[in-house]
């Protein structure tokens, strides 16, 4: 019982410092020089996840590939940018992890490279909410923090082609990787 005590105050001071982490992050890009003409962005994206679940108490010593799932996910983006580096994102997708979950990151989007070749880095937390609940430790409404890799093509006339790796941490200890292709089209100002 004391091992048990031990590793959620363990835990719950990782989520702390996390969160410091996060919001110094945040704090600095506040700071960016702005563009000229914001930039707005809308698109969809999709691609394939591995879900990593804990350890049940029915099975406490099962191996790595009997915890792991693969499933999909797709959904939703809208970009924001009115900074030269950085960029607000928002998304809703559905996420076939162990359970199947409706969620919604808010992502700092930060880039670098040229205008019609990028990388970027995005971060931020998330909620979920359960919609089709495959395990007994699923809970309702999920949240946790998303980061994750990518680079994407701005091409002339057929918007930016985008492809991301994101690492997902739940706070209840539900993890996954994915990786996402996206299409984003810009809204331009008349």
């Amino acid at each position: 019982m004391v091992v048990t005590s031990i590793k959620m105050c363990k835990s719950f001071v990782n989520k702390i410092l996390l969160c410091l982490v996060i919001s110094c992050c945040c704090t600095h890009v506040i700071a960016q020089k702005r563009l000229q003409v914001s930039e707005m962005y809308f698109g969809v994206h999709g691609g394939v996840l591995g879900s990593l679940v804990p350890t049940t108490s029915a099975n406490p010593n099962a191996t790595f590939m009997e915890r792991a799932t693969l499933g999909g996910n797709g959904g939703l983006v809208f970009r924001y940018s009115g900074q030269k580096c950085c960029a607000i994102q928002v998304e809703l997708n559905y996420m076939q992890r162990a359970s199947h979950y409706l969620e919604l990151p808010l992502l700092m989007h930060i880039y670098f490279g040229s205008p019609s070749c990028r990388g970027f880095v995005n971060l931020g937390p998330q909620v979920g909410y359960c919609v089709k609940a495959t395990t007994a430790q699923a809970s309702a409404v999920d949240w946790g923090i998303a980061g994750g890799l990518g680079f994407y093509y701005r091409s002339r006339h057929a918007g930016i082609y985008q492809l991301e790796a994101r690492y997902d941490y739940s706070f209840s200890d539900d993890m996954a990787l994915s990786i996402n292709l996206a299409w984003l089209w810009e809204f331009k100002k008349k």
